[in-house]
């Protein structure tokens, strides 16, 4: 029986665009059957992931854009990431390829063959050490994607004080928000290029394109994210 090949694609909000994941999962992986879901990262409990899991058999291949689409969660990340290791699955990540189970299975392999002298002693605490960076790598990678999310909320929180402390109106008048059309402009520019929604921009490349402030720029993409804005 052929293996299966599955791609994974994950958004935060439905607002969001999943195009660009699909796009890179079938550029790669034409023959992938896509499951997509707009759910949060940080929980692993999601409709489609469950699905694929109990799908998911030895021998069968997950593909992710990135790492930060299986978990935004370190710890649960690299517990499931070990999980469906040891069942055999493989996991293709292609923003971060050094993390693959391909790459790890490689590395968990003895780096200097043993030659039966005193010296095997230190070779197989070389080999240890290998295989123990190697599980790093993977943990830093989860930690990374987990970062990013407290990074983003803790700058957003820092925006909107900012704000407050200089004299700025935050929320509107009785629950009407005040929109100006460079911040809709703004928007329009972050949506179509910025790399959290359907462009390939990082941040600072996006923040100079639509000529505003970090701070703006972050309150804007968590607008977005939330579904507060248009």
């Amino acid at each position: 029986m052929q293996n299966k090949i599955y791609g994974y694609a994950r958004i935060s909000r439905p607002q969001q665009s999943i195009e660009r994941q699909e796009r890179n999962i079938l550029k790669y992986y034409p023959d992938a059957f896509i499951l997509k879901e707009a759910f949060t990262g940080t929980k692993m409990s999601r409709p489609q992931w469950n699905k694929l899991v109990r799908a998911i058999k030895s021998g069968d291949t997950i593909v992710f854009d990135s790492v930060s689409r299986m978990s935004r969660t370190a710890e649960d990340g690299v517990k499931t990431y070990f999980k469906l290791y040891e069942k055999g699955v493989n996991l293709v990540f292609l923003k971060e390829h050094y993390i693959d189970t391909a790459v790890y299975a490689e590395n968990l392999k003895d780096k200097i063959e043993l030659t039966g002298s005193d010296e095997d002693e230190i070779f197989r605490g070389l080999n240890n050490y290998f295989r123990k960076l190697a599980e790093r790598q993977i943990r830093i990678a989860f930690d990374q994607a987990e970062k990013e999310v407290t990074d983003l909320r803790q700058r957003t929180r820092e925006g909107i004080e900012t704000a407050r402390l200089n004299g700025k109106q935050i929320g509107g008048i009785k629950g009407r928000k005040l929109t100006t059309k460079k911040s809709i402009d703004a928007k329009k520019t972050i949506l179509k290029y910025s790399c959290h929604f359907n462009g390939d921009l990082n941040n600072k490349a996006v923040i100079k394109l639509a000529g505003i402030t970090p701070n703006s720029f972050y309150k804007y993409v968590r607008e977005l994210q939330d579904g507060s804005s248009q």
